[in-house]
């Protein structure tokens, strides 16, 4: 079985800084791509960012410049850096992975509210 935790989230003002980390566990033999995904109230959800196992990022427009994705492949978690959090950020992250534990999956965390005030 495998989880995603996530943690970080929390209200922030316009312009500050927030720090959200997914840790994986459970029974994992490999771990390929992981990313950040969100969706506001009312909207789809979308990718805001995503890294290989090799180091390789992806970041969606409305972020390039001001987020950063990373990953500790040792421990089995990704970090989303955020920084001139903007009231547009405001949504809830969740981390996806795609995991093989007996078979190939992507996992989904259970989602931290990211909310930014003006």
């Amino acid at each position: 079985q495998v989880q995603l935790v996530e943690s970080g989230g929390g209200l922030v003002q316009a312009g500050g800084s927030l720090r959200l980390s997914c840790a994986a566990s459970g029974s994992i033999f490999s771990i390929n791509a992981m990313g950040w995904y969100r969706q506001a109230p009312g909207k789809q959800r979308e990718l805001v960012a995503a890294i290989t196992s090799g180091g390789s990022t992806k970041y969606a427009d409305s972020v390039k410049g001001r987020f950063t994705i990373s990953r500790d492949n040792a421990k089995n978690t990704v970090y989303l850096q955020m920084n001139s959090l903007k009231p547009e950020d405001t949504a809830v992250y969740y981390c996806n992975a795609d995991i093989k534990s007996s078979n190939w999956y992507a996992y989904w965390g259970q989602g931290t509210q990211v909310t930014v005030s003006s």
